[in-house]
């Protein structure tokens, strides 16, 4: 580790010089990548200066408490020490943190594929309730939303919705979110109050580049017809709503929010390369029939990563044993908590791994 520590430091110095140079300062595109990989390599740097600095307090303070010589100056030695090694133990732990690879596609906007499971018109009507959640978190963030596609039950609910969000970090934030969410209240149309059992399934795909899914035209069917649902004339009668297919893979997106027929099949692409990257990213990590499945389940009533009990006014995370009381505020887009949570979890995880290596 501190044959690395010690080259990325290097790294760090020789990039910090670069930029310093005129003609290096003259070609903005060059002086940006070496800033955004300078930026990367700062919290460590930082950390294992740090820990140094404390490391050789320690040392000195150790050799100072083994001095018989002045008793008092042992005895302060000694109180030194017992707030030094609590602090290098936490920079050796922030250390290791930092020096976890991160995932590439965390600064990344996110497509979100929300779709109703077991609890028929319910379970639509719950899956409205996430999609609103979702819009609100985004908006407090100050991430664009833009939806890409529905289908709407009959009492306004969705059956599907499929939407972007657009923001720095969107993907390490929401890309905890992907699974089986559970409700359990009394639905509206229940006239002897009692308390249904709903689900709805997130999926969180990190938006993909043109450069990083090679799409043929010739393996895509591509299918235009009239939409459905609201949109006023136009919908019904001009056939502006598209299907695309990728026919290798068999998957298939539709977009028909849009009254331009161009509008929609480009929001249909960009969900395709989302679902063709992220099938991607399963093969490589050789999960290729399981991930899927594992990540949004199949929408029954048993698989949840969690559950909005609103007669109790909770919600609770079964991932981290996260509860909370407050389900108006939490669905009202007030979830930073519980992904910090789930985050830090999985941080804590990864770390074990690493050190278990």
């Amino acid at each position: 580790m501190q044959e690395k520590l010690r080259a990325l430091e290097e790294r760090f110095e020789s990039l910090t010089l670069a930029m310093a140079r005129p003609e290096v300062a003259a070609d903005y595109q060059k002086l940006q990548a070496l800033a955004k990989e300078r930026a990367s390599l700062e919290e460590v740097v930082q950390l294992h200066r740090a820990l140094r600095k404390v490391e050789a307090q320690i040392d000195d303070a150790r050799a100072l408490a083994s001095d018989g010589a002045d008793a008092e100056l042992a005895r302060l030695a000694r109180d030194e020490l017992a707030m030094l090694e609590p602090e290098r133990e936490r920079l050796e732990r922030e250390l290791r943190l930092a020096l976890l690879p991160a995932d590439p596609h965390d600064e990344r906007d996110v497509i979100v594929e929300i779709r109703a499971g077991a609890g028929g018109e319910e379970a639509s009507l719950f899956a409205a309730d996430l999609y609103r959640m979702y819009a609100r978190y985004a908006e407090a963030k100050r991430w664009p939303v833009d939806v890409l596609s529905t289908s709407e039950s009959e009492k306004g609910g969705f059956k599907e919705i499929v939407f972007e969000v657009h923001g720095r970090g969107a993907y390490s934030r929401l890309k905890y979110e992907s699974g089986a969410h559970r409700v359990q209240r009394v639905p509206a149309t229940e006239a002897q109050g009692r308390i249904h059992t709903s689900t709805a399934t997130v999926a969180v795909l990190p938006e993909a580049e043109e450069v990083e899914v090679d799409v043929d035209d010739k393996d895509l069917r591509t299918e235009i017809y009239h939409a459905g649902g609201a949109g006023g004339q136009n919908v019904n009668k001009v056939a502006t709503a598209v299907r695309i297919t990728h026919v290798p893979t068999g998957i298939a997106v539709q977009c028909q929010d849009e009254r331009s027929q161009l509008k929609n099949r480009v929001k249909a692409m960009a969900v395709l390369r989302a679902r063709l990257l992220q099938r991607k990213r399963e093969e490589q990590e050789a999960q290729i029939s399981d991930t899927r499945r594992a990540q949004v389940g199949s929408g029954e009533r048993a698989e949840k990563i969690r559950t909005y009990n609103f007669p109790q006014d909770r919600v609770t995370d079964h991932r981290v044993g996260y509860t909370r009381h407050d389900l108006p505020g939490f669905l009202g887009g007030g979830i930073d908590d519980l992904v910090d949570a789930v985050a830090t979890a999985e941080q804590a995880r990864r770390l074990e791994e690493s050190l278990a290596v």
